[in-house]
């Protein structure tokens, strides 16, 4: 087990502050949950970030499924996620949100799935795990929970709450 409560609530909210130090009154930020897996991130990290600075940042959900490298390359075709984006990024401060960042192509692929909304300014990432030695795109978070060393066949799973389970934990499975 890599982190369970109340760590795992700790974790999250020096994340939040982080970005409250960095981008102040939010005025020109927005927060992008990246489908499937930061979805439940991204979602406890808004309402944290709504809660502590009253501040109403836009926020949306974002699927890059389309734009991975390997989409025609599988044997069995991908199911894409809906990407609920109601807001122009042109200009923008962007925190894109993942829960577990390894290879980086599914990063690089939000950014390609991003353009279609505007040209944002900045785009930073948020992860709460980065899995060290997993990386082919040189591609590093800007806010990170906690640094895993990991194997290839190794296998880095977030619970949430939110997924009818008793408690949030993060598992490293073999």
């Amino acid at each position: 087990m890599l982190l369970t409560n109340p760590l795992f609530d700790l974790t999250i909210e020096r994340l939040c502050q982080q970005v409250i130090e960095n981008h102040g009154d939010f005025e020109n930020t927005v927060l992008l949950g990246l489908q499937p897996r930061g979805v439940q991130l991204a979602l406890r990290i808004h309402a944290y970030l709504v809660a502590e600075t009253k501040v109403n940042i836009p926020f949306g959900l974002l699927d890059a499924t389309f734009y991975r490298d390997d989409f025609r390359r599988r044997d069995s075709p991908l199911t894409p996620n809906a990407t609920s984006i109601s807001f122009g990024l042109e200009d923008k401060n962007v925190v894109l949100i993942d829960d577990v960042i390894a290879t980086g192509r599914m990063v690089r692929a939000a950014f390609d799935a991003m353009q279609a909304f505007g040209r944002p300014r900045k785009i930073e990432l948020l992860c709460l795990i980065d899995r060290n030695y997993n990386r082919d795109i040189p591609i590093q978070p800007d806010y990170v929970g906690k640094t895993v060393n990991t194997l290839d066949d190794q296998q880095v799973v977030v619970e949430w709450k939110e997924q009818e389970l008793l408690e949030d934990k993060i598992w490293l499975v073999d």
